[in-house]
């Protein structure tokens, strides 16, 4: 296969993009109008609706999926493409939920999700800390995630030794440089310009990986020959089996909906109005850029470079584990390179210098995607640490600009221990979350507790204090077994059950399962006995 270089143009395009972001960084931080905490990290709450959908938007769709899903097709084929039915679901989820968290959260000055929690069930203490947590839980290893993918885009780019330390590091200090600068309106002005990014790269992206293969009807034609497996369910590992896709699509939506960093583009909203005009467009769009984008890039992908040799076999390293194609990469967690290797491979060979002009612009796009899901994250979680741990519990009479210079602090903290988990694991064979999709939906399966208390608070108001902790915990230890950490800290003892359970539906659809029953059996067992203030 070619491997054409494209020279000089991507120091170019993205030297460029990150001065703009930084200038974003210094608008965000002249146009603040006093260092209170409404002011920093929700803009005022005035956000209109092109701002507040793109930003959604661009928090929603990160590397997961312009490297992580075209990764996961180019792994298990057609059949991974039948999780962009998250989509719509995640844009009814901004419409039904959305509009009553703003509602709610402007009529009582509500600044984080735990605001709302602990003051609906009168729980200050053990929920307020608990929704911290859930939101630190999520948000590292989504931080985590778009580090990474500013190393993979740094280590196809520029070839060389220690590129891909040197991209994620990159990454990493520019998206917390503008964060702390700005607060929430440069992180929303900038995922405007990211939103609009993503878009275009996803689109252009999945033309091109039609166009190399000579357009759509030599393209379908040469998806129909790839390997049966490849074109069923459960696919080539097969590990998306029905129940699986379906839970993982559904609970991926609404996990993702309700994490700290959406819930607070909520608050942020000027008004119901704007967020369901915002939620029309998320749908639509971001379906139509799944399924003709980033879809078509894996499938083409498995065309270019095939996952079998000339004998038909699958390629595994020294153990066992199915790994890309030798041109894509020697590691199992390679297959989320694909999308960049098709694009630095073929776009300049199908137009010559614009399209290496056109590749560097969509390696940057991803890039976008990236810091526009870091920045938010890193934003939120400064937020839930600074208001729900500092202000309630180490300083409650810190002055506003204390409040701010600390939420900068958290920042600068969680941003360089992202990278340094990042760094870490760079060449760990034996990592269980090396490939973005597995780890991005482990982060899901966090938020995802927060659904049976979101759903009870806005809509059925019967659940009680006692109930909602207890369904969180209970929601947190079965995520917690159930992930890749628990046989490192306690061995193989009960992984058959474990493993039966893992195979058969997604782990944060188990864990919802236990949480929500939980919550229901306590609440019914503790109605009228509840004390306050715990």
């Amino acid at each position: 296969m070619p491997d054409h270089s494209l020279g000089s143009i991507p120091h170019v395009v993205l030297g460029l993009y990150l001065l703009l972001l930084l200038t974003f960084g210094l608008q965000g931080y002249r146009r603040r109008k006093n260092e209170h905490q409404d002011d920093y990290y929700l803009a005022g709450r005035s956000q209109g609706w092109l701002v507040t959908s793109l930003t959604i938007m661009a928090t929603f769709f990160s590397s997961f999926a312009l490297l992580g899903a075209p990764g996961m097709v180019y792994r298990d084929g057609v059949v991974f493409a039948l999780f962009s039915l998250n989509v719509p679901v995640a844009g009814v989820a901004i419409y039904v939920l959305g509009t009553r968290i703003r509602r709610i959260g402007r009529e009582n000055g509500y600044l984080t999700p735990a605001d709302m929690i602990s003051a609906h069930y009168g729980s200050p203490v053990a929920l307020r800390l608990i929704v911290a947590l859930i939101g630190l839980l999520y948000a590292v290893p989504y931080v985590v995630i778009q580090i990474q993918a500013g190393g993979i885009l740094s280590e196809q780019l520029f070839p060389g030794r220690d590129t891909f330390e040197t991209g994620a590091s990159l990454l990493a200090l520019i998206t917390m440089l503008y964060i702390m600068v700005g607060g929430m309106r440069s992180v929303a002005w900038t995922d405007v310009v990211q939103g609009g990014l993503l878009v275009g790269g996803m689109l252009l992206a999945g033309t091109c990986a039609v166009a190399v293969l000579g357009g759509p009807g030599l393209f379908f034609k040469a998806v129909a020959s790839l390997p049966p497996k490849s074109l069923s369910v459960p696919g080539t590992t097969d590990y998306w089996v029905p129940g699986m896709l379906f839970t993982a699509s559904a609970f991926a939506s609404l996990g993702s909906m309700i994490q700290p960093a959406q819930w607070m583009r909520f608050y942020a909203a000027r008004s119901n109005d704007v967020l369901k005009r915002s939620a029309l467009i998320f749908a639509l769009v971001l379906t139509l850029c799944f399924f003709f984008g980033v879809m078509l890039v894996g499938l083409g992908g498995q065309v270019l470079y095939p996952l079998v040799d000339v004998n038909g076999l699958y390629h595994m390293n020294d153990a066992g584990k199915l790994i890309p194609n030798p041109a894509v990469g020697l590691t199992p967690n390679s297959f989320d390179q694909i999308l960049v290797v098709v694009l630095k491979n073929h776009l300049p060979e199908l137009l010559g210098s614009l399209g290496a002009v056109l590749a560097a612009l969509i390696l940057v796009a991803i890039m976008a995607a990236a810091m526009s899901t870091a920045d938010s994250n890193l934003h939120a979680l400064s937020a839930l640490l600074t208001h729900d741990v500092y202000d309630q519990f180490l300083r409650p009479h810190a002055s506003q600009r204390e409040r701010t210079w600390v939420g900068r602090a958290i920042i600068a903290l969680a941003t360089l221990l992202a990278l340094a988990l990042v760094l870490a694991s760079r060449h760990s064979e034996s990592n269980p979350l090396s490939m973005i999709v597995v780890l991005g939906l482990l982060a899901i399966a966090f938020s995802t507790q927060l659904l049976p208390m979101t759903v009870d608070m806005l809509y059925l108001q019967w659940g009680t204090r006692q109930g909602a902790i207890a369904g969180v915990a209970v929601g947190l230890v079965v995520i917690f077994i159930l992930s890749p950490f628990f046989p490192m800290v306690f061995g193989q003892s009960g992984q058959g059950l474990i493993a039966l359970m893992k195979r058969s539906i997604d782990i944060g659809a188990w864990a919802l399962f236990f949480n929500a029953a939980t919550f229901v059996a306590v609440s019914a067992y503790t109605r009228g006995t509840e004390s306050p203030n715990a």
